[in-house]
């Protein structure tokens, strides 16, 4: 077994959501493409070991980091896994499960997995529920995989859930529906967007705002998501409005002022939206004058991206608030991340947002499915693919707050501990370190009472 990335492992066998720049695209019909093994990384000539002894004294890491065998291309028989992503007009999540195929073809190109190379196939849908259960079937019963890893979907968790619990699939995703969180086959690397909201919520109620907004995309599970901030605030004894939008929106003018209007001078007003949708909104309030009339904007994860800082420009600085699910890009300086940063300049062309948060999710998912993958003994099948998947405990992403188990739970909500990020001078920075999503949500406290509490993950900032 080798270690991808230097630094703590506690543990061997392995977290709305809407986040980074993505210009949407027309996903009417599935479509499926493979990552599969790339060409050997430039530098090949150092050992595995020293390269990673290196990227640890010095906080640099370069792609032949990734893998076992530095330069190497696996030449073995491919370890097949799926994944399911939604595409359509306003929403796309496809950077998630494109930035996890080049994870993969990173670790394919330096030895890969005890000799196997890691073979994606990324499915897309449209948020059609035939559509989603077609992909399914043809992963499992067409294409045979292996596992499901790098799924993020509208409502994939909703329409597929009974099919991987029948079938014994344990999947690791970034999810958004309800079922991600509260079935007991899925473990998300993400919050999502309720917990995620909830993040955005909890903060803003540290700057007593006498009524909070929570406007978010007319999408299915608006209810679900917003239950989770309605009972942050009531718990403050805060009023909360609750509006949806239509996206992509067509009149961001009146969305603004709807919002500023609605909270009033000492309010606040909370988004979860994806970055194009949430920009607009912000750049109307801008263009109206809007962004001083309320006492904070905030934001979901989605927002965490340099892309929104920089298209913002500085009127915003330390006036918008936004949830953090993964480690800030731009202040972390590890082997973790600039590891990341180095796959996806390698191997990330499709990666159309670049870096930010659903980029973060399919690398952190591509490192916890190796993670497991390197685990096992033995030939590469369904059942211990998926047993070694369920087994990850305790692993240290390097990502994430704190460390991530899926483990044997009815529900999942891996990922409960978040960061706080603001604009300044183009790029987000981060505003609170690492902090528990409050208990007041009723699904995160029946979590915490069913698989305890996670220990911080070694390295991050304590928000307490």
């Amino acid at each position: 077994m080798f270690q991808h990335v230097p630094r703590v492992r506690i543990g061997l066998p392995v977290a709305a959501v809407l986040g980074l720049l993505f210009v949407a695209g027309c996903g009417s019909s599935s479509s499926s493409t493979s990552s599969t093994a790339a060409a050997p990384a430039a530098s090949s000539s150092s050992s595995s070991s020293s390269t990673t002894a290196a990227a640890s004294s010095s906080g640099s890491s370069d792609t032949s980091s990734c893998g076992p065998k530095p330069g190497t291309a696996a030449t073995g028989t491919p370890i097949t896994l799926g994944a399911i992503n939604t595409k359509e007009p306003g929403t796309d999540f496809t950077d998630i499960e494109n930035m996890e195929g080049a994870y993969f073809a990173c670790v394919n190109a330096n030895g890969g997995v005890n000799g196997h190379p890691v073979n994606l196939i990324k499915l897309t849908e449209a948020t059609q529920p035939a559509q989603i259960a077609a992909d399914a079937s043809k992963l499992v019963q067409t294409d045979k995989v292996a596992g499901i890893s790098g799924s993020s979907s509208i409502l994939e968790c909703t329409i597929n859930h009974s099919t991987w619990e029948k079938d014994h699939y344990y999947v690791i995703a970034a999810g958004i529906a309800p079922e991600c969180y509260s079935t007991p086959n899925y473990a998300d690397v993400n919050m999502g967007p309720r917990y995620s909201s909830d993040g955005a919520v909890q903060y803003v109620l540290t700057l007593h705002p006498s009524k909070i907004v929570f406007d978010q995309s007319n999408v299915p599970g608006t209810g679900y998501i917003a239950a989770g901030p309605a009972a942050l605030a009531a718990n403050a004894h805060v009023p909360i409005t609750q509006l949806t939008e239509n996206v992509p929106i067509n009149d961001a003018n009146s969305v603004a002022l709807k919002e500023v209007d609605d909270a009033g001078p000492n309010g606040a007003v909370v988004l979860n939206f994806t970055p194009p949708e949430a920009l607009v909104i912000l750049q109307a309030a801008q263009k109206l004058g809007l962004e001083n009339r309320v006492k904070a904007w905030a934001c979901s994860t989605p927002c965490n991206t340099d892309f929104l800082a920089q298209s913002l420009g500085s009127k915003w600085d330390g006036k918008f608030f936004v949830n953090a699910e993964l480690a800030d890009p731009d202040a972390t300086n590890t082997p973790t991340m600039n590891l990341y940063k180095a796959i996806l300049k390698q191997y990330g062309t499709d990666v159309s947002g670049g870096i930010g948060s659903f980029s973060e999710m399919g690398f952190t998912m591509g490192e916890i499915a190796v993670h497991a993958l390197d685990s096992i003994t033995g030939p590469y099948t369904t059942a211990s693919v998926n047993k070694a998947f369920q087994s990850v405990s305790n692993y240290d992403t390097g990502m994430l707050c704190q460390n991530w188990t899926f483990g044997s739970y009815p529900l999942h909500i891996a990922n409960n501990m978040d960061y706080t990020v603001t604009p300044d001078n183009g790029k987000m920075v981060l505003k609170q370190g690492c902090t528990l999503i409050s208990a007041v949500d009723p699904q995160i406290a029946a979590y915490r009472k069913a698989a305890g509490t996670a220990p911080l993950a070694a390295g991050q900032p304590s928000g307490s």
